[in-house]
């Protein structure tokens, strides 16, 4: 808890001096969640997940939490925090590179338990256009975890002009391999599985700047499994399919 703290106060005055001279813009998004679903795994069920973020030309920063109404994984932290900050580099025919990193925080967890309190997962993004489709391959790395996770992102929108909005289509496939999944394990525990999302989402804009978003998606786990040493692997139980129903709502300030 000293470790956000510290950071929750340090960020609003760090962010501007790194970010050149644009005027920078603070959004906060209140959302709901009807399954908390990570990469193919079910870490709770209806969560509510607000959003705060800032940004300023190129940079990007914020403060996403989770906050389980009901089905919180056992003898784990009830809430998570996590920080993320990223950078948009232009790059030429419309191409662009984004570097990025997530310091996931856990509160309420021990590693007494089997949890650890914090992770930290750099990433790196690129993003291309072809016709009407946004593709984005994205690499992440877990220092605590020790593992990479690779990912593919598609998304396009369709308008519907005589509705005042659109559908916005996402599609995404990954894959991970983790070689320390819980701490102060010996041998260490493997984790690794393969995922995927297909979602549609309806936003509706309140006057110039707030929008309230409605989405659904289908998100699943496979491959998932858990080693330890020379014991045989074991399914993931937390690894399977979930429709998710979100509400979210922006407001900028």
């Amino acid at each position: 808890m000293k470790l956000i703290a510290l950071i929750l106060m340090t960020l609003p005055g760090l962010i501007p001096l790194c970010a050149g001279a644009e005027t920078g813009s603070w959004t906060i998004t209140p959302a709901f969640a009807s399954q908390y679903m990570f990469r193919g795994a079910r870490l709770g069920g209806p969560s509510l997940q607000p959003t705060l973020e800032y940004g300023r030309g190129a940079l990007t920063a914020g403060i996403w939490s989770s906050i389980p109404l009901k089905d919180h994984v056992a003898d784990g932290s009830e809430a998570e925090v996590d920080f993320y900050a990223s950078y948009t580099f232009e790059l030429p025919r419309g191409l662009s590179l984004v570097p990025g990193v997530n310091l996931y925080t856990y509160p309420g967890a021990a590693k007494s338990d089997g949890y650890y309190p914090l992770t930290l997962e750099p990433s790196l993004e690129l993003n291309c256009t072809i016709g009407p489709v946004q593709l984005s391959p994205k690499i992440y790395y877990d220092f605590m975890l020790k593992g990479p996770t690779a990912e593919l992102t598609a998304a396009f929108a369709i308008p519907l002009p005589s509705l005042g909005t659109e559908l916005d289509f996402t599609a995404t496939l990954g894959t991970f391999k983790l070689t320390d999944y819980a701490p102060d394990t010996a041998p260490a525990i493997k984790n690794w599985g393969d995922y995927w999302l297909l979602g549609v989402a309806v936003p509706y804009q309140f006057g110039p700047k707030s929008s309230l978003t409605v989405g659904w998606a289908y998100t699943a786990g496979s491959n998932n499994y858990l080693k330890q040493g020379t014991d045989g692997r074991a399914a993931n139980p937390d690894a399977l399919g979930r429709g998710v129903f979100t509400l979210s709502y922006s407001q900028p300030f």
